[in-house]
């Protein structure tokens, strides 16, 4: 991904109008809705989401099982790897050069990726960052920047681990090098954002598109990462495009 995974990696959610909550009594809401872990009755991520405690919820109920301790490893099967990377024609760079195994090696660098909060928000996020990293890359095909930015890596490198002024090069030579330049770029901008929903990662990776800078890109975006979360077996959430 080069300045592609980077550009991935290289904030603020508008919220609606909420319906004034109402307060469940003992955890009994009218049908259809959700009690929220703080007691309100409603629909929707905030009373559906992590935490839900009775009703249509979207994760299990407090204390149901979905812990925040999940191996990305099972998540990030071969199968949904190449389910994106086969998407690509043979002649494209990064065919053989993107790989799971990379993404992998990287990921050992980064062990708080995708272990925030619930099982769920893991997902989440994975779904998000392979999400910005398929649209970015046109699905792992490219490992140049296409309109070719300045390449210096210097922060990158010296946090990693290799001379990203005088050798930036090493980013489109090695896909591990070129994976942990995208994780330190999400852990850096993109992490701690996560909750707030997908319009808030785009916000954080190209908010120019935002606000009908770009909505093409912004629905292509939102595509994906809706399509990698029902792969995987999460709900999106609220607040996806921007």
């Amino acid at each position: 991904m080069v300045a592609k995974l980077v550009a991935i990696l290289i904030v603020g959610v508008l919220a609606g109008a909420l319906p004034w909550p109402v307060l469940a009594q003992n955890y009994s809401c009218n049908a259809g809705l959700c009690c929220s872990q703080f007691g309100f009755c409603g629909t929707g991520v905030r009373y559906c989401g992590d935490g839900c405690q009775a009703g249509p919820c979207y994760s299990p109920p407090s204390g149901g099982g979905d812990g925040g301790c999940i191996s990305v490893a099972d998540v990030v099967t071969e199968d949904f790897f190449d389910g994106i990377i086969n998407q690509v024609d043979a002649s494209c760079a990064g065919k053989n050069f993107y790989t799971r195994r990379a993404f992998l090696d990287a990921l050992n660098s980064y062990p708080e990726f995708g272990q925030g909060g619930y099982a769920n928000d893991s997902k989440r996020e994975i779904a998000a960052f392979f999400a910005h990293a398929t649209h970015e890359t046109g699905c792992f095909c490219y490992i140049e920047e296409i309109d070719g930015p300045s390449k210096n890596y210097c922060v990158e490198g010296e946090s990693i681990g290799f001379n990203g002024s005088n050798n930036p090069e090493i980013v489109a030579n090695d896909p591990v090098i070129s994976f942990k330049t995208a994780f330190w770029f999400w852990m850096k901008n993109v992490h701690e954002i996560v909750n707030r929903g997908f319009s808030a990662t785009i916000h954080a990776i190209n908010g120019a598109e935002c606000n009908g800078g770009n909505r093409d890109a912004v629905n292509a975006r939102v595509e994906y990462y809706e399509d990698y979360c029902n792969q995987l077996g999460v709900f999106p959430g609220d607040n996806l495009p921007c």
